[in-house]
């Protein structure tokens, strides 16, 4: 009881502070979700592309955002690029300058790669007879795509994508490391001072019930999708 006590006089003295984390975790975590989604569907396609350039390109994307881990990612682009003259000098300077803008951008970079892997292993999913019947109903290849194609592909990759999700929430605590004082950049901050971890598992436990409910979200979301299946 006394240590239950002693979370909620945490709770109470420096709930602000955890909240402000706590909402600088989501903005981090919605912001890169959602560029990372835009631009992996393209991706995704452009790998399934016969035309070999394009798919190489592609493949050379995936393979260096998935080969490398995301913190070395983080250093670089925050530490490393800031060395060059002509990158100070361009308009990408005005994200790379700031931690949080520049950790948004890298996550985004990062997750674009393991999305499009999902979205193009749906799209290599989807019958090829719907992909026929696409083609004899006499519609473009941007439409193929646009009505049938990857609309399935999501529906397929769909579990997948919110395990994507659940990752990308973690991940965001490593741009905790940029000074960015995130959920866990705060209760790193809180530790450091109180000599406890109290601030840690208090934030682990919020980190846990947000990832229970991006879980039921995407529940949600593949059993509305799969409801066809159920006639």
């Amino acid at each position: 009881m006394s240590l239950l006590n002693d979370y909620m006089a945490l709770l109470a003295e420096k709930g602000p502070d955890i909240l402000d984390g706590l909402l600088l975790t989501l903005e981090l975590l919605l912001g890169s979700s959602v560029i990372g989604f835009m631009l992996s569907v393209p991706l995704a396609v452009a790998r399934t592309s016969t035309h070999r350039g394009v798919s190489r390109f592609a493949s050379a994307y995936s393979a260096i955002f998935r080969g490398t881990p995301l913190l070395v990612q983080i250093f670089i682009f925050y530490y490393g690029l800031s060395q060059f003259e002509w990158v100070r000098n361009s308009p990408a300077w005005l994200v790379l300058n700031d931690s949080f803008y520049c950790g948004v951008t890298v996550l985004a970079l990062n997750l674009t790669a393991y999305m499009a892997e999902d979205i193009r292993a749906g799209i290599l999913a989807v019958p090829a007879g719907e992909k026929e019947a696409a083609t004899a109903y006499g519609l473009t290849t941007f439409e193929r795509y646009r009505y049938i194609i990857l609309p399935r592909a999501l529906s397929i990759a769909t579990p997948v994508l919110g395990n994507e999700m659940i990752a990308q929430l973690k991940a965001t605590a490593l741009v905790s490391t940029i000074t960015v004082l995130d959920l866990t950049g705060v209760a790193r901050r809180l530790s450091a001072v109180s000599y406890t971890t109290d601030a840690l598992i208090i934030a682990g436990a919020i980190y846990a019930m947000i990832t229970l409910i991006i879980s039921l979200a995407v529940r949600l979301a593949e059993h509305h999708n799969n409801r066809y299946l159920r006639r």
